[in-house]
């Protein structure tokens, strides 16, 4: 059975969402205001997995993430380019969205701000109405004090967070935790609103998203471990406010990747471009490094960890590809079922592995070693056919649920199948110069044959 580690409670929970069969899932995503570095797309690739082995455990899964495509860095850069914040903003959303693609994730439900900021607006009302935010020379604060279970995200009370985190510091503010909910400003776009022309505080676009899309408490909420604090503390703060009871049943925070060591910011410089990395590696590459450390564990970034990914990425593919050509070769599909001890076992070792806590390096391991079995009865004079049929859809399974893109699950053309015929004539007629013309166009279809 699935368990997850909630952040809230700092403890493995056996995963039980709200509704049986059903599970909401809210991620928060990026500020676009560059291009996206490698740790930042360790979000959309871990919880794209998260999704996928969710709705291979038989779950419908309703997976929503935001672009927050207005913001004073945002500003900035438009300033800087001279051109205006909704250019800025959608260039670097476009690629954005193109880089995750490329790492084989699927886009979940995205949900812009300026697409919802009458709802913020509305929301901010309701909290200014109710007594849990004020007004003050047309910026609107957030009334921390009157929240008692402030701190639990987090794990901190009050005062041991005035004391160890970076506030937003203001002499308008009633308590130095406090927090903007609505920005009085001229400077760049900005709304109308009961209080001024402004533009809404960040921690509260996330929260009016999930309530105006899903209206009702979430399974999961995930983002990196620093959006814990303030961010996250925050948004649970205003559900509290607003519909007295919990934002989400169960919080999930991942790791940041490093670099010697020191989190990859691009205020600190020390990025490598996620573009960049996919067009040296691959993007499959890229997405199995990330998938091969515990979402949870800072991860390293290092060259040569991006080139043992690749090479990893190829032996995949070799082993799938020699099996299913065998197959395919022999008029055969992969199996329907697994009846093999052996095959079975490996898949419960995958399946044991994503039920703790989606540990992903340990799937990966169970994913070699069953591309390794494979490899040792392909090399057998006289290969069991249904073995290496049930070997390859575990094969497959695995990777459906991982989004390595390494399998596949079509018959082979008319002319590959000539192609193949073909290779196999040149081979006998000795005739090696066509033969490996054949062969290299048989690879160029993702045909492997030996």
């Amino acid at each position: 059975m699935l368990h997850v580690f909630n952040s809230k409670s700092n403890q493995l929970e056996l995963f039980e969402p709200h509704h049986q069969t059903k599970v909401s899932m809210y991620v928060c995503g990026p500020t676009v205001y560059n291009y996206s570095h490698i740790g930042n797309v360790r979000v959309p690739v871990f919880y794209d997995v998260v999704r996928r082995y969710l709705e291979y455990s038989g779950f419908e899964v309703d997976y929503v993430s935001n672009i927050t495509d207005i913001d004073d860095k945002i500003i900035a850069t438009a300033q800087k380019m001279g051109i205006d914040e909704t250019a800025v903003a959608g260039m670097f959303a476009d690629a954005y969205l193109q880089d995750v693609a490329k790492l084989g994730s699927e886009i979940p439900t995205i949900i812009r701000v300026t697409d919802v900021i009458t709802d913020i607006v509305e929301y901010i009302e309701n909290l200014v109405n109710t007594g849990y935010a004020y007004a003050v020379d047309g910026d609107v604060y957030f009334r921390v004090n009157k929240i008692e279970e402030y701190g639990q995200i987090s794990g901190q009370k009050i005062d041991q967070l005035i004391a160890g985190s970076r506030i937003e510091e203001s002499d308008k503010k009633e308590h130095p935790l406090d927090f903007t909910l609505w920005k009085a400003t001229d400077n760049g776009v900005n709304w109308d609103s009961p209080w001024s022309k402004g533009r809404p505080g960040w921690h509260t676009e996330c929260v009016v998203m999930i309530d105006k899309h899903f209206q009702e408490s979430i399974d999961i909420h995930g983002g990196g471990m620093d959006l814990k604090f303030p961010h996250h503390e925050n948004e649970a703060a205003q559900n509290y406010a607003c519909h007295h009871k919990p934002l989400a049943k169960y919080w999930m925070h991942n790791g940041f990747i490093e670099m010697n060591d020191e989190k990859m910011s691009k205020s600190v410089g020390n990025i490598i471009l996620a573009r960049e990395a996919i067009a040296e590696y691959s993007g499959r590459a890229v997405r199995i490094w990330i998938l091969g450390s515990h979402y949870r564990q800072p991860l390293q970034f290092s060259e040569e960890a991006l080139l043992s990914s690749q090479k990893n990425i190829e032996r995949l593919q070799t082993g799938y590809e020699s099996a299913y050509t065998i197959l395919q070769l022999a008029n055969r599909g992969i199996a329907e079922h697994i009846t093999s001890p052996e095959v079975q076992a490996l898949l419960d070792e995958f399946e044991a592995a994503m039920d703790d806590d989606f540990n992903t390096g340990n799937a990966l391991s169970a994913l070699y070693e069953l591309n390794k079995q494979l490899n040792v009865l392909l090399r057998s004079r006289e290969a069991d056919l249904q073995l290496v049929s049930e070997y390859t859809r575990a094969f497959f399974v695995i990777d459906q649920v991982l989004g390595l893109h390494v399998t596949h699950n079509e018959s082979w053309s008319p002319e590959v199948f000539q192609l193949v015929a073909d290779w196999k004539q040149a081979r006998e007629d000795k005739d090696f110069e066509l033969a490996d013309q054949l062969r290299n166009q048989l690879l160029a279809q993702g045909v492997r044959v030996r």
